[in-house]
């Protein structure tokens, strides 16, 4: 018997974006033991990582039972509608950023997140979007010239510094932000 996953309308595949991993854990909130735990960030009184499942998380019983959120709202653009804002604080499973997470908006909803990317990544699966990452270096984070190159270059889902990628799903139009530990020299 195969177990399906919750669908995320803002976290397309939470499995592939790391936020989720299999395993044995039993859920605090339902008890349960169905394969899989949310492994992002949790913001709760209690201490409640790697405990809670995917399907707590989609229904809102985490939530209700630990007035958990699981994006913070002040990572969320002004001007959402509050059922967006409960949808993705509240119900949707976030991403572990290097500093702090950020949320798009586009088409007056909140953007789909996609996956942390590597610069493999990108280049396998974004190319488009390598010249708009090479922006966010610039331009937000104030790296320019040789050393946004650099930056660029060791772009790593793993290890740092990471693009982040979101669509609309209205659009499809792609957003983007770099987060991690740099070193420009290298």
């Amino acid at each position: 018997m195969s177990i399906h996953l919750p669908v995320f309308k803002y976290h397309r595949d939470p499995v592939h974006s790391g936020s989720v991993l299999k395993s044995n854990n039993r859920c605090r909130c339902c008890g349960i033991s169905r394969g899989y735990v949310y492994a992002g960030p949790v913001y709760a009184v209690e201490e409640l990582d790697e405990s809670i499942c995917p399907w707590c998380i989609a229904e809102g019983s985490a939530h209700t039972k630990f007035d958990a959120t699981f994006i913070d709202d002040a990572a969320l653009p002004e001007g959402l509608p509050d059922a967006v804002i409960e949808e993705v604080a509240w119900r949707t499973p976030g991403y572990s950023a290097w500093q702090s997470e950020r949320w798009f908006s586009c088409c007056n909803d909140a953007m789909t997140f996609l996956e942390p990317a590597g610069i493999a990544e990108v280049r396998e699966h974004y190319r488009e979007l390598e010249f708009n990452i090479l922006g966010n270096i610039i331009y937000d984070l104030q790296i320019s010239g040789g050393a946004a190159k650099r930056v660029l270059e060791s772009l790593d889902k793993n290890s740092g510094p990471t693009a982040y990628v979101f669509q609309c799903s209205h659009c499809g139009v792609y957003q983007t932000f770099v987060d991690g530990i740099f070193d420009v020299s290298v």
